[in-house]
């Protein structure tokens, strides 16, 4: 392994496990978050990986977060189902939503699962790139960890980043998958930002002045911009309302911040599904007229100045692919966080070179 920051993804895992396995997480459950998150990583969705373990330490030790959760089904129709994450870390709860939709969607065309009294679960690529993977369609949205964002034309703030995202079968390695905020930047890269001492781009946040806000030590003064303006933020409300209101999770001003506050439990609220495409009489079909589709798109003469068309997911799997032979190489700021987080959970640290 070069000595450059680059870890093995094994190493990387079993780094994160322990630490978690510090604050009293059993090894199973451990083991299922480590990988998700480094998972994150590998397909570059670096933001929601690793670089969280920090939060979910703190809200673990603080007794926001449920080491030990009887993750169970609370509520279920043939179609639908409702999982209580039992206030464990969110990975879990949205983990075991996931298969159950998938396992519906083979049932009865379609899965259905919401989830109430999760948390933070990373990022929903993961939660909807393995329906995709099995030939099905997949989307996933959830209400954000905190709310950053007022309602369009006032000042409080009510709402979240509040993702959402979109997966599909499209005869190729690399499925359609779409994971988006409803706000122009996640907090998750301001806080990237804040970590490596970087400003961010105008456009990002505002203050409660109306100006640009491109400090990000400064996040606190002011909010995230929707996408689109008032269009962003009915999405937002739309996301809200499914993940969180229907699944008697939290939204509006019920929301916990999960990095400010680490003793309250947050009763995130996530909602995961799946649909099989034979339940419209179409099969493999799907997944081929989508790659015509796509082919067209990515053979459109690009605009002077502009890169060749690409398709959301596209390069991931090579990227993936990539990164568990070699590695995966860390920025500075993250691997001496992780060093630090080491000492703390009494182990060695993942990057002895940099410690």
């Amino acid at each position: 392994m070069p000595d450059d920051g680059t870890i093995d993804v094994g190493t990387l895992c079993e780094f994160v496990a322990c630490a978690l396995m510090s604050h009293d997480v059993p090894e199973a459950d451990a083991g299922k978050v480590a990988t998700l998150m480094v998972e994150a990583d590998i397909y570059g969705y670096e933001t929601h990986g690793v670089f969280r373990l920090r939060q979910y330490l703190a809200r673990l030790a603080g007794g926001g977060c449920n080491p030990r959760p009887d993750i169970s089904v609370a509520q279920e129709t043939v179609a639908t189902a409702l999982i209580d994450g039992d206030n464990g870390l969110g990975h879990l709860a949205m983990a075991t939503a996931r298969d159950l939709a998938i396992q519906k969607a083979g049932a009865a065309g379609i899965g259905w699962v919401g989830v109430r009294r999760g948390n933070h679960a990373g990022p929903l690529a993961l939660y909807v790139r393995p329906q995709a993977e099995a030939g099905l369609l997949g989307m996933a949205a959830a209400v954000g960890s905190a709310n950053h964002v007022p309602p369009y034309g006032g000042s409080d703030l009510l709402l979240g980043t509040n993702p959402i995202a979109f997966s599909a079968p499209s005869g190729g390695d690399d499925p359609f998958v779409f994971d988006m905020a409803t706000t122009v930047a996640a907090m998750g890269k301001i806080k990237t930002l804040l970590q490596q001492g970087r400003p961010m781009p105008e456009g990002w946040m505002v203050g409660r002045d109306g100006k640009p806000l491109t400090d990000p030590a400064r996040k606190s003064e002011g909010f995230l911009l929707p996408i689109g303006g008032a269009k962003g933020f009915g999405l937002s409300v739309a996301i809200g309302l499914m993940a969180g209101v229907l699944n008697g999770a939290a939204f509006g001003s019920d929301v916990v911040d999960f990095t400010k506050d680490t003793i309250s439990p947050t009763n995130t609220g996530q909602v995961v599904m799946a649909l099989d495409p034979k339940a419209f009489g179409v099969g493999d079909e799907f997944a081929e007229e989508v790659a015509r589709v796509f082919d067209e798109m990515r053979a459109s003469p690009p605009l002077p100045g502009h890169d060749p068309v690409r398709l959301p997911g596209d390069g991931k799997s090579a990227l993936a692919a990539t990164r568990r032979t070699e590695g995966l190489t860390l920025n500075p700021a993250l691997r001496a966080d992780l060093n630090a987080l080491a000492i703390g959970c009494n182990l060695a640290p993942p990057f002895p070179k940099y410690a």
